[in-house]
């Protein structure tokens, strides 16, 4: 299932970032950002008041570091705005997917923010390199 919740993050997150670009182009950057993040703000808490996994006890004893997390929701989607409107859809996301794995196998290779080590060998190295080598292919005119 995760490959799956994958995917289909994937293709929202493409979707979102090109209608976001466009309503930020008409309403202006800040003023789309804030609808963005309103709206998800006010889903989200929908969505609480049905969720049996929550409990304000246990979110009171997480390290409070990762409280910041949410405040990483204004820098991707103003980000991911300024890149598409910048470039285009298609080199914003790959650019960012090459962003994301190498910001992940950081993560992995020293386990950080509590997940599990993970070796990064030359295999991780050449995956990078590939795909960096990928954004720039694609990003070649005829």
């Amino acid at each position: 299932m995760g490959y799956i919740y994958a995917v289909i993050a994937g293709a929202c997150m493409s979707i979102q970032g090109v209608m976001n670009t466009r309503l930020g182009e008409k309403a202006g950057l800040f003023l789309a950002n804030s609808y963005v993040q309103g709206t998800a703000f006010l889903l989200s808490l929908i969505v609480l008041l049905f969720a049996k996994d929550s409990t304000l006890k246990a979110f009171g004893e997480v390290n409070k570091f990762y409280l910041l997390g949410g405040a990483f929701g204004i820098a991707i989607t103003l980000t991911v705005m300024m890149s598409v409107k910048g470039t285009s859809p298609a080199i914003a996301v790959s650019t960012i997917l090459v962003s994301q794995l190498i910001c992940a196998a950081i993560i992995d290779a020293f386990g950080l923010m509590g997940t599990q080590k993970l070796a990064f060998g030359w295999n991780k190295y050449l995956g990078a390199v590939i795909m960096i080598a990928g954004v720039l292919i694609f990003k070649m005119k005829r």
